[in-house]
This record gives structure tokens, C-alpha cells and sequence, in this order.
């Protein structure tokens, strides 16, 4: 298994890479938001200076915040600095767009974004729409090193959807999600994407299409549960960001919640609409990812963070962290609250060690 650590994207706390990678973290993923944290690819360029080994990457891109001729552009630029050691996440937009009171991209507009990102990253020519008009664009001078579209750079998709991971094995080279700690989550997704790469006539070779998910881990000390106050900060910003999610697929679609967000359900809704709908968006993303807002301390319930985080003993998590492996996960993409970030950064290079 690999560890890779989300990072909410501060240019002036490229520390916690360097630590990262001394811990033996295998990646780190920068978020991108930009209402949220700083540039994520300025981030990288300071982090590939102070690094050598651990692969840098967005946590992850958005479509068409970025075009997608600018986002190859700019993970091309860093990997001229971190060349065979960069990689490409992303997604069609949770926070970035939300945040500013639009929809996310919708899936024939994620696909297309894909296939110009992925052909302009293999150096090749490739179909650019953009304004209801279509032209074909290319890198130029890239030989003379302003980009680097040699090294290859890893695209891995994030969706949470049946149709998004079916474009992940379509057009990427991983697939990124928040599913449960649970082996059949894992299988569920890799099969969605391998039917994906099937409908597109693309060979699927699972040992080499990496499967990363999202989540937040804390290993239990002696007597310690998971009301613990330590747990809780570490643990219940990325729990409680479910609901953020819920909420606005809940808002768009209609959508129910799962079952494990259906015990604070009501109360979550009546809280997020006393908000004006003017300013609900900013509500609903309050601490989003980084710090649980007070008025939500109350939903980070041990059933919440049980569902979207790892958390257990030292010997749980090896043997919960082993089951996971077996059932074909890659990666764990640790985002730990901002607060937390350092000890959290820690106690999982511990596992790390442990682990083997």
C-alpha cells in the first residue's frame, strides 16, 4: 500500500512536504480551490525545489476553472522540475466551483476536458473546444524545455459515480474516490472503471491502473475511542465534509443521503438553511476539509467518522490497511485537518514503518 498526504495548498508551509517525505509518504496531493487555499501549482514548483523523492501532484485540478490547454501547461511546468515524479489529479469540481455559486462541469464536458488534457500531455496535437468553437492545439517549443511532455505524467481521475469512474478507466491512468474502508466499495469502483476502459476499447491492466482513495486516518491510543477530542480534530473535518457533499447533491439533484449521514440528516439540513440562499454556498462549505466549523463539531459522530475514515489500533489499522490492498486499492490519500496536519503527518509515517 501506498500514502500519499492531501495537503490544503499553503505557498508559506512546504515544511510538512519535506517532513512528508522524510516519513516515507509516497505522494503528496495538492488541493486546489481557489477560494479556499493558495495556488496549488506555485505550492509545487516551491515543493519540487525542496525535494527528491516523493511524487507531487494536484488533489485535485478542476475542470475548466482551468481550460484544458492551461492545466497541461501548468503540470507540464512542474515537470520540468520533478520530472518522473509528477502527476496529474482531477476532477470536475467540488468547492471550486461550488464556491462560487455554480454548478460543476457537467460529464460530457469532464470527457472532453480528459482527452485534450491526456493528448496534450503525451506531446501530442489534440481537439480543443472552447466557446462553442472547436481547433486543434499543441505545446510549441516544447523542445526547448518550457514544458515536459517527455516524462510522463500520470492522469488520475476523480469521481465518486458510476459514470465518472467508467471516464476513469476510459481516459486516465487511476482512479481517485471517498469510499467507505470496506473491500467492496474498493471492488465496486474498479469495476465501474473497468467497464469504463472496456466501452472505450482500452485494454484494463488493474496492476498497473492505480486506485487511490480519499480519506482521514488516527491510530487509537490505549483506551482511547473514537469521541476522543484528538480524533474528533483530526478526523471530523474530512467526516463532516460528507455532508457538505450530500448536501449538494441532496440541493442539485434530489438525491437522498446515505444511510450513515440519515441520523443527523435533518438536523444538518435545518442548520445550512438558516443560511439565505444568497449565501448558502458559503455555508455549506464552512471549514471545508481544514477545521471543523463549531456548529458542526455536533454531526462529527462516531458512525460518520467510522464511515469515511481509518481509524483504530495500531494492529486494526495494519490488518484493515491489508484487506483494503488485498482488494485492489493502491493508495491512501490522507488529508488530516489543518490543525492536526503535523502530528497526523507523524503517526502515520509511524504506520508507515509498521506496515512494511
Amino acid at each position: 500500500m501506498e500514502f500519499g498526504i492531501c495537503l490544503h495548498s499553503k505557498i508559506d508551509d512546504i515544511d510538512l512536504v519535506v517532513r512528508a517525505e522524510n516519513l516515507g509518504f509516497d505522494a503528496a496531493w495538492f488541493a486546489d480551490s481557489q477560494m479556499l487555499w493558495s495556488d496549488c501549482y506555485s505550492c509545487m514548483a516551491l515543493a519540487a525545489d525542496r525535494t527528491t523523492r516523493i511524487k507531487l501532484g494536484t488533489g485535485v485540478s478542476v475542470v475548466d476553472t482551468r481550460v484544458a490547454p492551461v492545466t497541461a501547461h501548468s503540470i507540464a511546468t512542474i515537470n520540468v522540475l520533478a520530472p518522473g515524479r509528477t502527476f496529474l489529479g482531477v476532477g470536475n469540481g467540488f468547492t471550486a466551483w461550488r464556491l462560487m455559486a455554480r454548478k460543476p462541469a457537467r460529464l460530457v464536458e469532464f470527457e472532453a476536458f480528459l482527452d485534450t488534457t491526456r493528448r496534450l500531455l503525451r506531446g501530442e496535437e489534440a481537439p480543443f473546444t472552447h466557446g462553442g468553437k472547436t481547433t486543434d492545439v499543441a505545446f510549441q517549443m516544447a523542445e526547448l524545455g518550457f514544458v515536459n511532455v517527455i516524462d510522463p505524467v500520470p492522469m488520475h481521475v476523480s469521481a465518486f459515480g458510476p459514470k465518472g469512474q467508467a471516464l476513469a478507466g476510459a481516459y486516465g491512468d487511476g482512479l481517485i474516490a471517498a469510499v467507505p474502508p470496506q473491500r467492496s466499495a474498493v471492488e465496486r469502483c474498479l469495476a465501474n472503471a473497468a467497464g469504463g476502459a472496456a466501452g472505450a476499447g482500452r485494454e484494463f491492466d488493474e496492476d498497473s491502473f492505480q486506485m487511490t482513495t480519499l480519506t482521514a486516518m488516527a491510530v487509537l491510543e490505549p483506551g482511547e475511542d473514537l469521541t476522543s477530542d484528538r480524533v474528533v480534530e483530526q478526523c471530523g473535518p474530512m467526516a463532516v465534509m460528507g455532508l457538505h457533499y450530500a448536501y449538494e447533491r441532496f440541493r442539485q439533484f434530489g438525491v437522498d443521503p446515505p444511510p450513515h449521514l440519515r441520523s443527523v440528516w435533518d438536523d444538518y439540513v435545518a442548520l445550512v438553511e438558516q443560511s439565505p440562499e444568497a449565501e448558502r454556498h458559503y455555508r455549506i462549505h464552512a471549514g471545508h476539509g481544514t477545521y471543523l466549523h463549531p456548529d458542526e463539531v455536533q454531526f462529527a459522530t462516531p458512525e460518520l467518522i467510522e464511515a469515511a475514515c481509518i481509524v483504530g489500533q495500531a494492529d486494526q489499522l495494519v490488518e484493515k490497511i491489508s484487506e483494503l490492498e488485498a482488494a485492489g486499492l493502491d493508495q491512501l490519500m490522507v488529508l488530516p485537518s489543518f490543525a492536526s496536519r503535523y502530528r497526523a503527518a507523524e503517526e502515520i509515517g509511524s504506520l508507515i514503518k509498521r506496515s512494511g
